[in-house]
């Protein structure tokens, strides 16, 4: 199974900041949209991603004056992305080893979607349901 898969299930939708968002506004899109991380874009330009982890890092780091200072200074700014042809396999390999949970997906230089370890997770467990169903059903007509 494909990146490409979990997306046409799950949506291409890609939520993003500016760099110059402050953080507590980063945050609140966060908290309201029930969301472990969003992109920091220019335009069509990836500059980061802010995610969670980030958010309390930089809190336990820098306490809560950190809330009014831009995205830009604490997103991660190595963004790490797959492509939609990608293996499913392949990019849980990537997340684990890289110990991130959040992946864009680009294409032709544009961001078409973000995939998340719990996207992930789910498509494998509907994978390895859909797999029992036709072992289960193979049985009983043989």
């Amino acid at each position: 199974m494909t990146v490409r898969s979990v997306l046409d299930t799950k949506g291409h939708q890609v939520i993003s900041v500016s760099p110059d968002a402050k953080l507590s506004a980063a945050i609140k899109i966060l908290s309201e949209r029930r969301i472990g991380a969003v992109m920091v874009m220019s335009g069509q330009k990836i500059d980061g991603i802010l995610s969670e982890r980030d958010v309390v890092r930089v809190l336990g780091e820098r306490g809560a004056g950190v809330l009014d200072e831009p995205v830009r200074s604490v997103m991660t700014s190595k963004v790490i992305t797959c492509r939609e042809t990608d293996t499913v396999s392949a990019i849980m390999e990537v997340m684990t080893t890289g110990k991130f949970r959040h992946l864009p997906v680009v294409e032709s230089d544009r961001i078409v979607g973000l995939i998340s370890i719990g996207d992930v997770v789910k498509w494998r467990v509907a994978e390895y349901e859909r797999e029992q169903e036709a072992l289960h059903d193979y049985i009983k007509t043989a």
